[in-house]
């Protein structure tokens, strides 16, 4: 009899335990997805101070290492060019641009003043056939007033955007593990919040290195040209008609005949009265005077 009792107790703890066992079983999975974006967070954070401090222990490895080829340069130059044809300039170069697989960014001609044009172009040429351009292009110049080229090393922030890149990675992929196994709604909505963040780091991250990757395959040329010109005075057509001319002088001259004929008549006719007193009393005087002279002769 004691020992069924004994049966019967060790049975019921037997059962007591199984159960307890299965409730801790169900309510670890909750918490494992309910605290799966605290999780990945903390995952995220441990994996980039991981990242740079084997970058930051390594790096003088690296840089050692490292071959020279494989650095990232960005190549940027600046022209300032003096040319005997601006326009004719402007058009071969960029023929030179598509010939190398590059591309005109931006091309203008300005007149600023009399006799004066200057011209801006902006190419990119593929990092290869950078050099032989800028030759080319002070070649076609009369003069080069100014040459700048400068390079940018931005090999160490690519390295260090692809650390970040592949830690994103890391935790986009638990994060969609936890997405899967959550089963509360409050569960999925900070998963997803904590999905979206992650992802739109990324975004981000590969629209840097897309940048810098395009930066460095094509450098940027910025081309300022500049022209004098001398100006040769146009001589006006009327200027060489001589039957023209003639024309027109010999009607002025007939014109101011006929002008100055039709003032004598107006003058004489207008006058006429004052003009006939006149005549009479300068024949009246020629008279006496012509009388008296005859007298002193007859004495």
């Amino acid at each position: 009899m004691k020992w069924k009792k004994a049966t019967a107790i060790y049975i019921f703890l037997l059962l007591f335990m199984l159960a307890g066992c299965s409730e801790n079983n169900e309510s670890s999975t909750s918490d494992k997805a309910a605290s799966g974006g605290k999780q990945a967070a903390d995952m995220n954070q441990t994996s980039e101070s991981k990242s740079a401090n084997e970058k930051g222990g390594n790096s003088g490895e690296s840089e050692q290492t490292e071959p020279k080829a494989d650095r990232m340069i960005i190549h940027n130059a600046d022209l300032q060019l003096e040319v005997k044809n601006l326009e004719k300039t402007h058009l071969k170069l960029e023929e030179k641009v598509q010939s190398y697989g590059g591309y005109i960014v931006q091309s203008n001609v300005y007149s600023e003043s009399e006799g004066f044009l200057s011209g801006t172009m902006v190419a990119r040429i593929p990092e290869k056939s950078f050099q032989k351009f800028l030759g080319e292009a002070e070649g076609a110049a009369a003069k080069v007033i100014e040459r700048s080229v400068k390079g940018e090393d931005v090999t160490e922030e690519y390295v260090d955007l692809e650390s970040r890149l592949k830690s994103k990675r890391t935790v986009e992929a638990r994060l969609l593990e936890f997405l899967k196994e959550a089963e509360r709604t409050e569960d999925l909505l900070q998963i997803s919040t904590d999905l979206g963040k992650v992802q739109e780091e990324i975004e981000t991250i590969m629209g840097r290195m897309k940048f810098l990757n395009n930066q460095v395959s094509y450098s940027t040329v910025t081309i300022n040209t500049f022209e004098e010109k001398v100006i040769v005075p146009n001589i006006d057509k009327e200027d060489l008609n001589t039957w023209e001319k003639t024309k027109k002088q010999f009607a002025g001259s007939i014109n101011f005949l006929l002008a100055t004929l039709s003032a004598i008549c107006v003058f004489i006719l207008g006058n006429l009265p004052v003009i006939i007193i006149m005549l009479g009393a300068i024949w009246i005087v020629y008279r006496a005077i012509k009388k008296r002279g005859n007298k002193k002769d007859s004495m």
